[in-house]
């Protein structure tokens, strides 16, 4: 890959299609990418080529384009561009580059949220079955993608029945005397305090995942030939057991919904487009099951057509995910080939693209635009309620025009221990959770219980990055409204910490709970205005509560983690080589971090999986403390 731009200023150069006919010269054949930037150097659009020359010379057409296209090159001022070996090269560093740079005319995935998988454990005698998400670092056989953490829970509360399968961490299992309530209410087989052997309890984990393979046939088969055998042997109550877990598999299939035969695993994917608005709905089919879908909402870059949308979806979505082998649209995309050998690429695989038209594909395709189509209007009307709410916001506010981004503020803490920092954030589209931020609030001369003082550390950190990041404020990062929760000292605070970081003119209202501290009585504080308060039924008084709430939500959430983190802290934790096996290894056999600091070496050295070389570790560390 070589970079191959080599432009003059963008102040010295001509603009829209003057502007690409200049850098028509320095091009060559070869494939690439292009960046299309505007006067103040924004990226405005990226593309792939698999001939530079050949598709950088289509925009220097004065005719020819759609709105969007002509409108973009109108815009430019400058370009850039990177050669690459091959047109799949080019294609991955493309969305890449879109993912990373967030082009205003591109077609953007904005919800990158990972998925949760199902993990059978692999590094223990007795497997534990549990919802994973993340990278696939541990030992063990992953099931999924499922759609959400609630298909999930509810296909392993279901196999928990069916399969009687251990759920519990390792240090649990390991530190149990009896069977706990899980055995009790028949959720699990005990296998803590030797109420199944190993070899019983191997049956069990290979016939869930044998289940989770799409082989279910098999072991409901098994499962009522055993429950016949219990009959006859008038061993009524294992039968009766056996037909209550064969009711549990047949409702893990059923709430399922649909659960294709024809097709083993494959991803559904299905776009719907109404006024320059996108939703994409995707199926998980695994297994011949469907394991929950997703709705996701692509911006169109102001109007591209559906095989483009489409194409960039896929792209995006599948750029930190492996593909599975089928994929089935609902639309044919301009590059299927070159996508194609992409993916394959990816998943070291033959990765197959389709867009059935019969069949049981066809239907499943079907269902997927029907779910597309339902998720947009829901998503259309609830835009319209929100661009009401924003304008009265505006109104209420004295602002020039809605806000685009909302910022909320809130500390949680517990006389000043444990503090913790929120900010949220809210924009046309509703709540946008992959900004919020936390943050742990550590200024060592607060006095406990600050709350003034907590904000403007709070606020300080923030637009010190921020102006670190974005200094010329050209990004979307810079809000249009910060909500802050308190009244004037708040507000006076905060606005002398902007004042002296140069951003005192970002608008800023402190919400009050009033005297009562009741909903409803809140009172707004502005710099230098007198305070007010808006009408009890006010939809925008409820709106700012949504919003404060959220933020007091978040706020708790951070605190309470810091505070549950606190609490299983030891002294063990500071020790070098000490990792969460070593030091659960320490504890049992000691009983307390405190008879390990109070250990003698040759005790150390006798503890399981501590090496002598740990263990001098372990002591000099206590001993030089002390």
């Amino acid at each position: 890959m070589t970079d191959a731009n080599h432009t003059p200023p963008a102040e010295t150069r001509p603009r829209g299609h003057a502007c690409v006919q200049a850098c028509l010269n320095a091009l060559g054949n070869s494939p690439g990418v292009y960046r299309m930037l505007d006067a103040a150097g924004r990226v405005l659009y990226v593309g792939k080529a698999r001939n530079l020359r050949k598709r950088v010379a289509s925009y220097a057409k004065p005719s020819g384009h759609s709105v969007r296209i002509a409108r973009m090159i109108s815009q430019t001022a400058d370009m850039m561009f990177l050669t690459t070996r091959t047109e799949t090269e080019a294609l991955l560093l493309e969305q890449n580059l879109i993912k990373q740079l967030k082009p205003r005319y591109n077609v953007l995935l904005r919800d990158d949220k990972s998925f949760p998988n199902i993990l059978v454990t692999g590094d223990h005698p007795f497997p534990r079955i549990r919802k994973h998400r993340g990278a696939r670092t541990e030992k063990g056989d992953y099931y999924g993608p499922f759609a959400s953490a609630g298909a999930v829970n509810r296909t392993l509360s279901q196999l928990q029945k069916v399969f009687l399968l251990r759920n519990c961490s390792d240090a649990m299992f390991e530190s149990r005397t009896r069977p706990c309530l899980l055995y009790q209410i028949k959720r699990c087989s005990g296998p803590c305090v030797g109420r199944i052997s190993e070899r019983d309890y191997a049956a069990l984990i290979a016939d869930a995942e044998r289940f989770l393979s799409g082989r279910s046939t098999r072991v409901q088969e098994e499962l009522a030939r055993q429950m016949q055998a219990a009959s006859e042997a008038m061993a009524f109550e294992r039968a009766a057991a056996l037909r209550d877990r064969i009711r549990a598999l047949t409702q893990v299939q059923s709430t399922q919904g649909v659960n294709p035969r024809g097709v083993a695993e494959a991803d559904v994917i299905a776009l719907h487009t109404e006024a320059e608005q996108a939703c994409v709905q995707v199926f998980f089919i695994r297994a011949n099951q469907n394991w929950g879908n997703h709705d996701f909402y692509p911006r169109t870059g102001a109007g591209a057509g559906a095989d483009e949308v489409l194409q960039a979806f896929i792209g995006q979505f599948y750029a930190d995910r492996i593909p599975p082998r089928l994929l089935l649209l609902s639309h044919p995309i301009e590059d299927a080939d070159l996508m194609t050998a992409a993916l394959s690429d990816k998943a070291g695989r033959k990765v197959r693209i389709a867009v059935p038209l019969r069949g049981e594909k066809a239907e499943l395709v079907a269902g997927a635009a029907r779910n597309a189509r339902e998720s947009l209007a829901r998503r259309m009307a609830e835009s319209a309620t929100q661009a009401r709410l924003l304008k009265g916001l505006a109104a209420a506010f004295g602002l020039d025009q809605p806000p685009q981004r909302i910022e909320v503020y809130d500390n949680s803490h517990i006389q000043g221990v444990h503090a913790v920092g929120a900010m949220i954030v809210a924009g046309p589209e509703g709540f946008i959770k992959s900004q919020y931020r936390r943050f742990n609030i550590r200024g060592e001369a607060l006095t406990p219980g600050d709350d003034v003082g907590m904000m403007k550390e709070v606020l300080g950190r923030r637009f010190r990055r921020l102006l670190k990041e974005d200094p010329e404020r050209r990004g979307e990062g810079w809000p249009d409204l910060l909500l802050i929760d308190g009244g004037a000292g708040q507000v006076r605070a905060v606005a002398g910490v902007m004042a002296e970081l140069g951003v005192g003119d970002v608008p800023m209202t402190g919400v009050a709970k009033g005297v009562d501290r009741d909903h409803g009585k809140e009172v707004f504080h502005r710099l230098g205005q007198r305070p007010f308060a808006l009408g009890r039924n006010d939809p925008v008084l409820y709106f700012i509560q949504r919003l404060r709430d959220e933020a007091h939500r978040f706020a708790i959430g951070g605190h309470r983690a810091r505070r549950a983190k606190a609490a299983g802290a030891t002294p063990l934790d500071d020790v070098p080589g000490i990792g969460a096996t070593r030091k659960r290894a320490l504890l049992s056999h000691f009983g307390s971090a405190k008879a390990v600091s109070r250990a003698d070496l040759a005790d150390l050295k006798a503890a399981d999986g501590i090496s002598d070389g740990l263990a001098e570790s372990i002591y000099d560390f206590f001993h030089e403390k002390g």
